[in-house]
């Protein structure tokens, strides 16, 4: 089928179903632009947690699936492609993380959102990159926390707040593989550009950015600013939102260590595609199933963060 074809499939099926497609900022843009939400980790779970479809499709990976599905137990929830994972979830194996709590009992644990079920059951709060400061800063000065297992945005929470939390030793291998030589030179070539990051990116990139925060953070600030040119050092899949909010700025993709590519891509992020979707629609498969006992220690830790970041304003 052409794409204007399986569009109006996916329309006709979600209709008759009762279906919401959720997708996240670093799908590819037909997904986006197909999407009833499009948005980060933490506008994902909100929507998820109020909608009320019967069926939720999440175009994202795969512990986004899994976070829906704790929101929503009663919903049926799937993802377009079961194998898109995430390589910072995988850093993180449940028993391995048990191990390392374990061996320090007495300390909170906030782990980031990008994490298995598995992860999130042994978690006390979850946090995203959007809200990981306001939920540190919610905790006692003296409370000795985990967090996990993004080091990268462990370290700069520890930076925001003063804190000393014990990171697990995770990464991002989206975020961490951008090439400080090559961003250099497109900031001497782009001078009057701004450099916009990610908090999942190394401390030295963050320390020459302009601003620092997550996607949807990321996209507000380039929307308000009164500059015209912006170096965008996250997943290059937000540029298609950037661009269809200000049709008028220029946005350059921050380019990985890989001399042959200009822009940095989430190989799992887009392992979904427009067919897939439709195809997900159509047969309700492949779902996301999640335990009852994981689901229910899981969910505590998730409406903790909602609670928090409600309280913010986020």
């Amino acid at each position: 089928m052409i794409k204007e074809e399986i569009i109006q499939h996916i329309n006709k099926l979600r209709k008759e179903k009762n279906a919401i497609i959720l997708a996240h900022y670093y799908q590819e843009p037909e997904i986006q632009d197909i999407a009833d939400f499009v948005g980060d980790s933490l506008a994902l779970a909100q929507w998820a947690a109020k909608t009320t479809a019967d069926i939720i499709v999440l175009c994202g990976v795969h512990f986004m699936g899994e976070t829906a599905k704790i929101l929503s137990p009663l919903k049926r929830v799937f993802v377009p492609d079961l194998a898109a994972g995430c390589s910072l979830a995988d850093s993180c194996p449940a028993d391995q993380f048990e191990e390392f709590i374990n061996a320090h009992p007495d300390h909170t644990v906030i782990s980031y959102v990008n994490t298995t079920a598995a992860v999130k059951a042994l978690t006390d709060i979850v946090v995203t990159s959007t809200n990981a400061r306001q939920v540190v800063e919610s905790l006692p000065e003296n409370e000795k926390i985990i967090f996990g297992p993004d080091k990268n945005l462990g370290d700069y929470i520890n930076k925001l707040t003063g804190r000393e939390m014990l990171l697990w030793d995770g990464v991002c291998h989206v975020h961490a593989q951008f090439s400080l030589d090559r961003i250099i030179a497109l900031m001497k070539e782009y001078p009057d550009a701004l450099m916009l990051a990610h908090p999942e990116c190394p401390k030295y990139l963050l320390e020459i950015a302009d601003h620092v925060g997550s996607t949807s953070s990321i996209l507000k600030f380039a929307t308000t600013s009164e500059k015209k040119q912006f170096i965008v050092a996250t997943e290059a899949g937000i540029l298609h939102q950037m661009q269809k909010e200000n049709p008028d700025k220029l946005f350059i993709p921050a380019p990985p260590e890989d001399a042959t590519c200009a822009c940095n891509e989430c190989f799992y992020m887009k392992m979904n595609t427009l067919e897939k979707l439709y195809l997900c629609l159509k047969n309700e498969r492949p779902e996301i199933l999640v335990d009852e006992e994981t689901r229910v220690k899981a969910v505590k830790p998730i409406e903790r963060m909602l609670e928090i970041s409600a309280r913010y304003g986020l």
